[in-house]
């Protein structure tokens, strides 16, 4: 209780130094340690194929907690309007690599044309403009209704329902999902102004640490996968657990947010168990095109796409920011 009512008492540059120093300590910790002991298991293991793959994943996932720290850190010292601008060019890069796997023809020029230079950044610039009740609409309605029409202007009626829906759904995920995580540093929360990279933070930190326990119980525990032609690791056990470690990671964060400590537990449990739902979705879209990972895999880093990092925070960034101003009420 001492040590907490510490943490209060600090101005929120203490509190976010104080953070900085135990999230990038503790990362640097895990990555020292897990280099260590691969040395001594990829002896031991050369020849094992099984491991090696469990050691991919655990890397990448160690890689996507970086990736989320540093996100954090970025928004943080770059303020609302850098912010913005820092997740603007992630979504560009993140559609790209997802368009890039799907099957486009000449009559999509021009909705891709529209998607990139004209909806991706005008969504950025109302949320920096905190216009929030256009930005909530501007994609699911203008957008969905904007897409197809420029697409029939083009004069090209092959395939024409499918190309567009993957556009549309490219621009709902990369670009609509993502534009959100910016948006929570524009909330307008009373007696918290100023601290809205706290929330971005509390969103990433459960949403990473929710698909790190799910990826974990997925292999402990006895497999009954939920949707096996998608993913084989996925299933309602490893779930329930991956999201409540999560519920309990925001519960514990809760002296960071504007929420007590029940509202953390529920706030934590629906963006966790949005972003793992999300990902399970990203999977499947995969699968239909045939590929393993988004974007060119590295063979000498092992590194994969962006959206690969990502998928997770664009599906639980709209979930958790809409939960909260419908919760607390807060103002356009």
């Amino acid at each position: 209780m001492n040590g907490l009512r510490w943490l209060k008492s600090l101005n929120s540059s203490e509190q976010v130094a104080f953070l900085f120093v135990m999230l990038f300590g503790a990362l640097m910790l895990t990555s020292i340690g897990s280099f260590l002991f691969s040395l001594k298991k990829r002896a031991e293991n050369e020849d094992d194929g099984e491991w090696h793959r469990g050691w991919s994943r655990f890397r990448h996932e160690l890689n996507m907690l970086w990736l989320f720290a540093s996100l954090f850190w970025a928004a943080w010292i770059s303020g609302p309007v850098g912010a913005t601008l820092l997740f603007s060019v992630f979504s560009f890069l993140a559609l790209r690599e997802f368009i890039t796997l799907m099957h486009t023809r000449r009559g999509d020029h021009r909705s891709l044309i529209l998607a990139f230079f004209v909806i991706l950044p005008l969504q950025y610039v109302l949320v920096g403009t905190r216009q929030f009740d256009i930005f909530s609409v501007l994609i699911p309605v203008y957008a969905f209704l904007a897409i197809p029409v420029a697409s029939a202007l083009a004069d090209d009626p092959r395939r024409f329902l499918e190309r567009n829906a993957k556009i549309q759904w490219g621009i709902m995920v990369c670009v609509y999902g993502l534009s959100h995580a910016p948006a929570l540093l524009l909330l307008d929360f009373p007696g918290f102004k100023g601290r809205g990279a706290f929330l971005l933070f509390y969103l990433v930190i459960v949403a990473a640490c929710g698909q790190i326990a799910q990826y974990l119980a997925a292999k402990r525990l006895r497999r009954r996968p939920l949707a096996r032609r998608i993913s084989r690791s996925f299933s309602m056990r490893a779930w329930w657990v991956g999201t409540l470690t999560a519920a309990v990671v925001g519960t514990l964060l809760y002296w960071i947010t504007p929420f007590k400590a029940g509202q953390a537990l529920v706030m934590s449990f629906i963006a966790a168990g949005a972003g793992s739902f999300g990902a399970l979705v990203m999977k499947a879209l995969k699968k239909d095109a045939g590929v393993e990972y988004w974007g060119n895999r590295s063979n000498i880093t092992g590194a994969v796409g962006l959206l690969d990092r990502i998928a997770v925070l664009c599906f639980a960034a709209p979930v958790f920011f809409h939960s909260v101003r419908w919760y607390f009420k807060l103002p356009l």
